[in-house]
């Protein structure tokens, strides 16, 4: 099973100098993936235990279009292990103009995760 969103990287999301957007962003992203990862398999929001491995693997700026993909890698009891990856797919091109972007040919993969999510077991709806 797996879950994907796409989101533009905001002014409101630059953290540091030269726009450039604070990691903790991504594992946000990964964090509404395993969440409704956990909706579609349990029916119910469960609970983010702990991430496992966190790889950032190239800056993320405001304006860059980012995919945060991931899926359910093991089922337990009440456990889930998922693995997650962001993905910058479209950047600005201000040396352009100010609203000019490209769509880049390779995805340029910018995290790397896994954690473990719980639903206990009196929320789990689908079995």
């Amino acid at each position: 099973m797996k879950s994907l969103i796409r989101l533009r990287m905001s002014a409101h999301d630059a953290h540091y100098g030269g726009e450039l957007v604070d990691g903790a962003r991504m594992l946000g992203l990964f964090g509404d993936v395993a969440t409704e990862l956990l909706i579609l398999n349990d029916g119910d929001e469960g609970l983010f235990v702990a991430y496992d491995d966190v790889e950032f693997l190239a800056p993320v700026f405001a304006g860059d279009y980012i995919e945060a993909e991931g899926e359910i890698t093991s089922v337990g009891n009440s456990s889930r292990k998922m693995k997650f990856e962001a993905r910058k797919v479209i950047a600005p091109r201000k040396d352009i103009n100010d609203s000019a972007c490209d769509v880049l040919d390779e995805p340029i993969i910018v995290c790397r995760a896994t954690g473990t999510c719980v639903v206990p077991k009196d929320k789990q709806r689908k079995k």
